[in-house]
């Protein structure tokens, strides 16, 4: 540790630290634009000059390494003098368009301006003008003339994104920040630019003239997207969602979001909304009130409980509900006498009720620090942005990472090794793996393999080091082995020291397995329910059929009474009552993360037209239908119920499930990018991107 003095103050930092870094430890701020706590250090805007002592000029506090003894002023004439000249040279180009930038209130060039900028300029030359790019639908580089070059967006596109979409091309005042030959901005996080830029340079393009920051509230909520549960900040004007952005949290999404958690929101004010309860009489749809059509679904409901018992009753339940809406809807299948409640909507395997909840297996920010990891099945860049960013930064510090998949895929980091091979043939390739684990290991096999030269690659590399981690993505949960292949991912982990477990698909994949909105003994899966004639009385939570499941959906056009309840105009051709719930900025609820991380929030916005909270429609059916279990007052009431204390002890990966390493032919299916969920599929400005158009 080196100790010095900063304004008189004494800190210690470690060696090789900066002035910058010591400075924020003790809450001393310096100005700057370029410097970001997680990017490189670029030093180019000059704007953190500080005075040093028995140094003979001021030096940038966020390029000067500290020494022992060394004492640093902020505030000195001299530091103030350097800062304010730095800052009039900043100003020289500068657009006077305040009063229309996006950026306006929210600006870091703009609040320093007040502090270290002069009354009046001395530049009487005139300004440089820079064009503007189109660069896709989501980034805004309209107002390019405002960029002072600071280059965060391209070392976070080098860094964090792993792809360098943007770059500085010619020199001097001619100096531009522009995309590659006119191409667009195409990364899964390219949205967290936006937040960088600190100048209105780089703005969003959906929020682009729709609201002056000053005029919008902050509420906290969490993304309902994919099993990160990325932290957020939804900012609000006059009850409607104008903007999302992210809340810090370092141990969860650290200060990025994805963009589908970013974009989403468009979906929320789209023509899609369904904001009454409607009715189907005649092939015809007609809009009716609540009493009506809860008192529609009851007697339908009692007629086929009637005529076919209980066991022909079921629900499909989207893993993006909260947790007190799937505790609610297991709670009135199984109060009606059935079993029949899945929410693994794309899995192809039964569900083993024997078995523990699947998570993640370690915490989010472990897989930072990872050195070894092989991930089996699925596209981690694609499906989980936010984790695949975690996992990319390991990989900068010299982390291995290995991949067993169906095709090669761009992940946006350094891959050591892959084993590139047919779903079919995936158990076989990771008992290759196992086989060459056991002959490093000296230990018999868990099933006999034939070693292949990559496999024993991976194999080695899993060996050494100390942090690692298999880990199974989408596809691989999906398949139908997916027991096979976490069997063999628990024995390899065994053997090596390292953790295993699931990426996760959705925002509460592992909630639903707490409150087991999962079948047991004798309930149909997902696969099952959506059969020809394998129900006569179904409930849709949020799923489209066909979209959300592995099944096309055609069984469900026999079933006698289809209820869907979603916050949009869903399920249309096979629904018979569609109900109209509240998306999450209009409820209160819960996603348990894939680490296993419970995280409630409020609602942002006041529910739209006649829109309910979910868990108040499940509460009202029950009573109606005259169920034990459904007085709750309170969204706590029943928070409390679905998650009792010691819940977390159910986070299990273990399994005893014998390895079946037998080829298959059927291929696991999983959603692309931006066909997750209902609120991404419906967000225009997210289905223009190259993601989009072209799936992953």
């Amino acid at each position: 540790m080196v100790e010095i003095e900063i304004d008189g103050r004494k800190v210690e930092v470690s060696e090789g630290s900066m002035v910058m870094h010591a400075a924020e430890k003790i809450g001393t701020f310096i100005p700057h634009f370029c410097y970001h706590k997680k990017l490189s250090i670029a030093a180019n805007c000059r704007m953190c000059l500080v005075e040093v002592e028995k140094a003979p000029k001021a030096l940038p506090a966020c390029a000067t390494p500290v020494t022992q003894g060394m004492v640093v002023r902020t505030q000195s004439e001299r530091a103030t003098k350097a800062q304010k000249s730095v800052m009039e040279f900043l100003l020289i180009n500068h657009p006077l368009d305040c009063p229309i930038c996006d950026q306006g209130g929210e600006c870091q060039l703009q609040d320093l301006a007040v502090g270290y900028g002069g009354s009046a300029s001395r530049y009487e030359e005139e300004k440089r003008v820079v064009f503007h790019k189109d660069v896709g639908p989501l980034v805004s580089m309209e107002e390019m003339s405002r960029c002072i070059h600071c280059t965060r967006c391209v070392r976070f596109g080098q860094e964090i994104a792993g792809v360098m979409e943007l770059g500085m091309s010619h020199r001097g005042e001619h100096s531009e920040i522009e995309s590659f030959v006119g191409q667009t901005v195409d990364s899964e996080l390219s949205g967290n630019m936006i937040d960088l830029c600190p100048v209105g340079a780089l703005t969003s393009k959906p929020f682009r003239y729709q609201a002056r920051t000053w005029e919008l509230g902050r509420r906290k909520s969490v993304s309902p997207h994919d099993a990160t549960g990325a932290n957020l900040i939804v900012q609000v004007k006059n009850h409607q969602v104008m903007r999302v952005v992210p809340y810090e949290n370092e141990a969860v999404n650290e200060c990025w979001i994805a963009d589908r958690d970013r974009f989403s929101y468009e979906a929320l004010n789209g023509e899609d909304r369904l904001t009454r309860p409607m009715i189907k009489q005649g092939g015809q749809w007609i809009e009716t009130d609540w009493s009506a059509a809860l008192d529609y679904v009851v007697r339908g409901l009692q007629d086929v409980h009637h005529q076919h018992g209980p066991a022909s009753i079921g629900a499909l339940a989207s893993p993006h509900s909260t947790v007190e809406e799937l505790h609610l809807m297991q709670q009135l299948i199984r109060a009606l006498g059935s079993d029949n409640i899945d929410s693994r909507l794309r899995a192809a395997e039964p569900v083993n009720p024997q078995e523990g909840v699947r998570w993640l297996g370690m915490p989010l920010a472990e897989l930072s620090n990872l050195q070894r990891v092989l991930i089996v099945g699925g596209n981690v860049r694609k499906d989980q942005p936010l984790m695949a960013q975690r996992i990319r930064q390991a990989a900068r510090r010299g982390a291995q990472v290995h991949a067993i998949h169906a095709q090669v895929q761009d992940w946006a980091m350094p891959i050591r090794q892959q084993l590139v091979t047919p779903a079919a043939d995936w158990v076989q390739a990771l008992a290759s793996v196992a086989s060459a684990v056991a002959e490093i290991k000296g230990v018999p096999a868990p099933v006999q393999a034939s070693v292949s030269e990559t496999a024993r690659a991976i194999a080695q590399s899993l060996c050494s080091g100390e942090r690692k981690a298999i880990l199974l993505g989408n596809a691989a949960a999906h398949h139908v082995r997916a027991s096979s292949l976490l069997a063999l991912a628990q024995w390899i982990a065994e053997s090596t020291g390292a953790s295993f477990g699931h990426l996760g698909e959705a925002a509460n994949t592992v909630g639903a397995q707490v409150v087991g909105a999962v079948p047991r003994s004798k309930g149909k899966t997902a696969a099952h329910m959506l059969q020809p004639g394998a129900l006569k009385a179904v409930f849709l939570l949020q799923v489209e059929p066909g979209l959300d499941t592995a099944s096309t959906g055609a069984g469900l056009a026999d079933v006698g009474m289809v209820v869907s309840l979603s916050p949009f105009k869903a399920n249309a051709d096979v629904a018979d009552v569609m109900l109209p719930i509240s998306p999450f900025t209009e409820t209160a609820g819960t996603f348990i993360n894939t680490e296993g991380r419970a995280q409630s929030f409020h609602g942002v916005v006041r529910p739209l037209g006649d829109t309910r909270p979910a868990w108040k429609v499940l509460r009202v059916l029950g009573n109606l239908l005259g169920l034990q279990g459904f007085d709750q007052d309170t969204v706590e009431q029943v928070r409390e119920q679905a998650l009792p204390q010691g819940w977390e002890s159910k986070l299990s990966n273990a399994t005893r499930m014998p390895i079946d390493a037998l080829p298959v032919n059927a291929e696991p299916v999983t959603a692309s990018l931006y066909q997750l969920d209902g609120l991404v599929r419906r967000a225009p400005a997210l289905q223009r991107t190259a993601d989009a158009k072209g799936g992953h």
